[in-house]
Formats: C-alpha cells, structure tokens, sequence
C-alpha cells in the first residue's frame, strides 16, 4: 500500500513540477531588464527547452520507471530539479539561463509518467485521487506567481529559484524516509487489467491528440497569463506582488474545479462530462479577447477554470485502460508526443503577443480549444462495446464499470 506521507508527498511533488516550470515566466521580465535585454517578449523563447525536455523527457523517464522503478525516479526527480534550479540561480547571461531551463525541464519531466501512476496504483477511488493530485499541481501553478512575485520584490529574481531549490532537498529525504520500498519494479508485476487492442488503440491515439491541443493551451494561459494581467490592468493595478496576488487567486479558485470534476468522473460517464467542460473553453477564450480590467479578469477566472477542470480526465483514461504494469510507459510516450508539440506555446509566446498582442494569442486559443473538442469528441460513448475497463477499487458489473 502506498502510505499517507508517500501520498502526501507525492501530491507536493506535483506542486513543485509545475512551480520549476513557472518560475522564469513569472519572473521573465526582471530577468530581461537584470540581463540588459529590452522586452521581455525577447526573452521568453529561451524557456522552450524547459518545456521540450519536459515532453521528451517523458519517454525515458517512464520506461526507467517501469524498470528500474518508481520509487527510484522520484528521489532523482527531488534531488536533481533542485539541482538544476540552484544552476539557473547562478546563471549570468540568456543562454546560460536557457540551459539551466532546460535541466530543469529535464527533471521535470520524470512526475508525470512516474509519481501519478505510482499515486494510482492502489487508490480506491481513481478519479477523487486525480482530483486532489491535480488540485496540488495547479496550487503549484498559483504558488510560482503568488512566492516568486514576492521573493522578487524582497530578494531577486534568483531568489526565487534557490527557495523552491531548498524545498525540493527537503521532500527528497522526507521521500527517502517515508516511501516503501518496492520489492520489485512495476514492469516485473503480473498484468490484471486486460483491454481489447483495437479500444486501447483508439483511445490512446485520441487522448494523445487531445492531450496536445490542451497542453497547448495549458502552455500558453500559464506561461502568458502574468504579462496579460499586467498590460491589461495598466493604470489599474501596477505593484508586481498585488499582481502576482491577484493571478495566484485565479489559479487557486479553478484549482478546485479538478476536485469537483475528479468526484464526478467516479459517478457518471466522463465522455460526456469532457466534452461539456471543453466545450466552454472557446466563447470564454474570444470573450477574453476584448475584455480589459476587471472584466478581463473574471474571464480569466472562468477560463481557468474550464482549462484546470479538463485535466484529469487524461489520467482518468489511463486507469481505465492502461494497466498498472506498464502505465508509465503508456504515459511517458503519450506525454512525450503532447508535451514536446505543446512546447511550441512557450517558444511562440513572445513572438505571437509582439506581432499581434494577446487579443491575437486569446483567438489562437479559442481555435485551439475546438480542436481539444473535436478529438474528444471521439471517444468511445459510455458502454461501447470493447471499451469498458473496470476501475481500480470499483466491483465488476457496478454502473461505472462501463463508464
């Protein structure tokens, strides 16, 4: 059984994943100015390696942690993105700093395929688990804008990286300490969840399309949100920490939507709940678009929340068909192939807004967004035949067993 500190640290780790990757993006336009380079637009390509390395890091880590094992993984994904955070502290130069990003996304890279599956493997109830395990990522999200904005303003922007750094040391002894060893890596265990080739075929291949489209827009709203709030309350609200405040609260309030959406995906078809969710992202995004002030601002409340609450319907999928024996393997290939696509949002960001400003990037995520809709639209209906995968933890022939 996995243990309660073990849960629990996992869920931090989840935090601190999506913190790393935020950080230079809150902190994008100190760091130009510290730099010498004039627009923060100039600046922000040089973090899509992070987010290369996080999509293409994804395969290796997975395989490694269905062979070496899973346990083993997350200390290296503890110690060495702190590592890496404490390099990118004492960089000096935007090349330098690139590099340092992209060690970080490197390391980023093993939580996904690795520490969910190893959350899932004995949780009695898979969705309420993603829920929670997807609330403690986004509050990681809202975390880089609330701390780094703060440590900014009292302590630099290096600061900022050596803080989380310190963290993350202190979570890998706690997971030295904690975590039960695994007797043996999950590529060795027995198989107990069968499903027909042609329904895994089809639903991977969907939940790979979908998953590129809405890690696109995932991309793009978090790692451009700090500079949309900041020109569009110009002359509003200036201070950086009230802004960065004021984009924590929106991160914090749609976190909670994963937790309603992971209690529903344990009750009722999750196809149809996908596709109502998704469905509402485009008119938020094109009303966003010509919104200002504080209307802007609800509006990003809003579209942060339908953007959060898709998310865990992608690991709801896994566990319905993907078995726990090679699950970090299924989800490292599918990450690799979604977030590597998706790392174009961050090496686009900065040129995209300075040609055509963010009422350009909000109508690129609204087509995005039908995009995510037409893919999950596919997906098989609630009881199709083939498709039906029980569970964890749920009795075979119970209502949700078809789901």
């Amino acid at each position: 059984m996995t243990t309660r500190p073990t849960v629990a640290l996992l869920n931090v780790a989840h935090a601190l994943d999506h913190l790393f990757l935020l950080i230079f993006a809150t902190a994008v336009a100190t760091i130009a100015a510290d730099f010498g380079i004039a627009r923060w637009e100039d600046l922000m390509p040089y973090g899509a390696g992070a987010f290369a390395l996080f999509g293409v890091g994804s395969l290796p880590a997975g395989r490694l942690g269905d062979l070496w094992g899973r346990r083993r993984m997350m200390l290296v994904f503890f110690f060495g993105i702190g590592a890496a955070a404490l390099l990118a502290a004492a960089t000096q130069n935007a090349w330098q700093l690139a590099a340092a990003l992209t060690l970080i996304g490197a390391f980023a890279a093993i939580y996904h395929p690795v520490g969910i599956p190893m959350l899932l493997r004995h949780a009695t109830r898979p969705g309420l688990t993603i829920g929670i395990n997807g609330l403690s990522g986004n509050l990681g999200v809202a975390l880089a804008a609330l701390v780094t904005g703060l440590v900014i303003k009292y302590a630099g922007w290096r600061a900022a990286f050596v803080v989380p750094a310190a963290v993350a040391f202190a979570c890998g002894f706690a997971f030295a300490r904690f975590a039960p060893h695994e007797p043996d890596p999950p590529a060795r265990r027995r198989a107990t969840q069968p499903v027909a080739a042609a329904s895994f075929v089809r639903v991977i291949t969907i939940l790979t399309i979908g998953s590129i489209t809405a890690s696109l827009i995932f991309n793009f709203t978090t790692n451009g949100n700090g500079e949309l709030l900041r020109e569009r309350f110009a002359g509003i609200v200036e201070d950086p920490a009230v802004l960065g405040a004021l984009l924590a609260l929106v991160y914090v309030v749609a976190s909670f939507a994963q937790i309603v959406v992971g209690y529903l995906i344990d009750r009722v078809p999750f196809k149809y709940l996908y596709v109502g969710i998704v469905a509402v992202q485009a008119p938020l995004f094109a009303l966003a678009a010509m919104a200002t002030g504080w209307w802007l601002y609800g509006l990003m409340i809003a579209f942060m929340i339908v953007v959060f609450g898709a998310i865990p319907f992608t690991e709801a999928v896994m566990v319905r068909f993907v078995d726990d024996s090679q699950r970090s393997r299924v989800s490292g290939m599918r990450l690799t192939v979604a977030f590597g696509v998706s790392s174009l949002a961050v090496w686009l960001l900065g040129p995209v807004v300075k040609a055509g400003g963010f009422t350009t990037l909000l109508v690129v995520m609204a087509v995005t967004a039908l995009c995510t809709l037409a893919a999950v639209m596919f997906l098989p209906r609630p009881g199709a035949g083939g498709a039906a995968v029980t569970p964890p933890g749920v009795p075979p022939g119970s209502p949700r067993a078809a789901d």
